[in-house]
Order: structure tokens, then sequence, then C-alpha cells
């Protein structure tokens, strides 16, 4: 049972690696993403390590040298979590426990912790506690052994808390009755889904926290739960929406992450199925955000994974209000001009020239742009619905004059 209150903030250290495939800058950007995610999930991050290794310690991730030194600042500044931004084996995990005799975390495990707190209706706390329970499977012996010593705080929210003496066989069980009851969900929200007639669908996707249902709340005029953390949303809201003479639908979906957790693409699959039978995607992006290229990448990889990305797709640049560029003294014949030194108006002659129409400007907070937004939706939708009804076509031609 997923468990959902207020905890104190917790000192937390990250742990991060830097090797062939993820330099010190990118490493960086991982620790600074992991940073808001303890953030989110209710931790304080006091301190970080990272260590270049090529390939991570079979038995305890990092090296023993790096161990010892991560060891010595758990015990003389009272640290009750450590977090590692990679994905750790049980045999890891529980090693590194042994060592540092603190909670351990991995990635995955805090991003599924995030999710057990946002879980809002039924359906949603019903997709994360499958997660959970798969993610927890393989880790019940050291698991049940840790919490023996301490309980509550990030990462213990969920199937282990109040059930420490569940075996491997009762927790199959629970993951089948799960899906099984996911799968009549499913079937459920099809048949919705299928009764919503043949109006067009629009779909906002993009990363996480990049403003999807501040804007969704702008377009639709509706109340959707919004805030500056990730994963803010997970519940797909779906608004009827109308523009000009045209209505759609429009639906607000759960954000995406790099090393997005293998269990929660498979259990939000049915959220994702909002992506799937979308006409029209709206990728929203976090314009201010200084790494915002590598969420585009990420976001096309994972409607590549679900099979969504040749879907037409306009390109939602948002929160031009706080977007922030590095100058350079015109004196200044030494520093090398970099994208971090771009205005907008230089952003917009790069790769996104290419784009034309697909993509748009805007600050959903302050409402900027909007009005060249909404003619481009309209101009959109208008493209689908006619083809899918071209004897209305003369409507729009009356309307227009």
């Amino acid at each position: 049972m997923i468990e959902k209150k207020s905890l104190d903030f917790e000192k937390v250290v990250l742990i991060g690696i830097v090797n062939q495939g993820q330099d010190e800058e990118k490493s960086k950007e991982y620790l600074d993403e992991l940073a808001f995610l303890t953030y989110t999930a209710g931790g304080e991050v006091v301190k970080r390590f990272t260590q270049k290794i090529d390939v991570p310690n079979p038995k305890t991730f990092i090296g023993t040298g790096k161990m010892e030194e991560v060891l010595e600042y758990v015990e003389n500044n009272d640290i009750g979590t450590v977090i590692f931004d990679d994905e750790l084996s049980p045999a890891q995990q529980k090693n590194i426990e042994r060592v540092l005799k603190c909670k351990i975390l991995d990635r995955t495990g805090l991003i599924l912790d995030i999710f057990a707190q946002r879980a809002q209706t039924s359906y949603a706390r019903t997709q994360v506690e499958l997660a959970q329970y798969e993610y927890l499977l393989p880790r019940l012996t050291g698991l049940w052994t840790h919490l023996e010593r301490q309980r509550g705080g990030i990462g213990m929210r969920g199937p282990g808390e109040t059930e420490i003496e569940t075996d491997r066989r009762i927790v199959r069980d629970k993951i089948a009755l799960l899906k099984k009851k996911l799968t009549t969900i499913d079937k459920q929200m099809a048949v919705q889904r299928s009764n919503r007639g043949k109006l067009v669908r629009v779909a906002l996707v993009g990363y996480t926290n990049v403003g999807k249902s501040t804007l969704m709340n702008v377009i639709s005029k509706s109340n959707v739960f919004a805030e500056n953390k990730l994963f803010a949303t997970l519940d797909t809201t779906v608004r009827k929406v109308v523009i000009k003479n045209i209505p759609f639908l429009l639906s607000d979906t759960v954000g995406f992450i790099r090393k997005l957790p293998t269990q929660l693409v498979e259990s939000f699959k049915s959220t994702l199925d909002e992506v799937r039978e979308a006409d029209l995607l709206l990728h929203v992006v976090d314009i201010s955000h200084p790494n915002f290229e590598h969420h585009i990448e990420s976001v096309h990889q994972i409607l590549h994974e679900i099979k969504s990305d040749d879907k037409p797709t306009l390109m939602i640049f948002n929160k031009i209000d706080a977007y922030e560029h590095e100058t350079i003294d015109e004196d200044d014949l030494v520093t090398e001009k970099t994208t971090s030194h771009f205005t907008l108006e230089e952003w917009k002659r790069t790769w996104m020239s290419k784009l034309g129409d697909n993509c748009i400007f805007i600050s959903a907070l302050n409402k900027e742009n909007l009005e060249e937004f909404k003619e481009r939706i309209f101009e959109a939708v208008k493209a689908i619905h006619t083809t899918r009804f071209p004897y209305n076509d003369f409507l729009y031609q009356e309307f227009e004059e």
C-alpha cells in the first residue's frame, strides 16, 4: 500500500560516475537532475561524490577508496540516505548498505518513490504499486533486514513498510493481481477513448517540469495541478477545447525523464496510449533549461520506443520569460562563443529554422505569444479535421470570411 505523508527534509548524499559514455559535464548535469529529484522526494542534498571509473565495481559500484571516503562523510555528518545516479544491482545495493549502514537508493528507486507520492487516483496508485513490486522483487532479502533498522523517509513509501514478512511467492501473486486489475481498467479506458467520437486528439508531451500542465490550464481554462517540481502530473487529464469553431480533445500526459525506469514505462503503458492514439503532438520544451536539447533527445527516444515518433508534431518552446544567456564583452577576444551565449533570436536561426511554422516560442505562465500559439494549433487541427470530414470544409471558409 502506498503511503503519502509530509516529511521533514532528510540529509542526502549523491554519487555519480564519469566514464566513456558520460563525461564530467554530463555527469554534473545528471547529478543536478538527481538533486532536483531528491528535493521533489523530500530530501536535502548536502554533498556530491563523483568517481572516474570505466567499469562499475560489481560488488559496490564505486571503488573501495571512494567508498571509504563516502563512509567517513556519512558517519561524520549524520547522513540518512545515499543515492546513486545509476541503477544498482540487488547485490550491489545489499553490499553498499552493509558498508555505509544507511538507506541506499538508486535513481530508479527514487523516481518510483516520487511517483508513489504523486499518485492521486486509484489507477495511478495501482500503476505505481505494480512498478514498485516489480522493482522490489529481486531486492526482498536486503530490503527486509534494512527495514528492521529504519523506516520512513525517501524510498520507503510502498509495499515494504507494512509487509516486512512478505516473501517472493506472495509478491509474485500480488504482481499478477495488480496486472489483472490494470488490464481491466485499461479495457475500460479503451472504451472511454473509443466513446469520445471522432474528435481530433492532441497530446501534450515533453520532459518533466517543462510547463505542460500550466499550458493545459491556459488553453482549456481548466484547473490541472501544476507545480515547479518533477512529475507534478501522473494521471492523464483530457479536456475538450474549442479554438475558433473547431473542437478537439487535449490530453496532458506524464512527463518523461532520462533513465526512466522500465518498470514505470510498462506500468504506465495505458497512460502512454493517449500519446499513441493522438493525431497531433505538442512537444513542450523548457527553453530556459541549459540542457533543453538533451531533453528533446530523451523525449524523441521515448516516443520512438512507443512508436509515436512519426506523428505530426509542433515544437512549443516554453518559458521564454525565464530564458537567460551568457554575454561576451566586445573587447573579449579570447572567449569562444557557444550556445550558452545565444539569444532567442540566434536560436531561431539554428536547426530550429528548419521547423518552420512547427516551431513556436511562448510563455504559458505570462501568456506571451499565446494567440500565435492558438492560431498554429487551429491550423494544424483544421488540416487533420478537414481530411477526416472534407464535407465540413465550407464551414471554415464561411467562418474565416
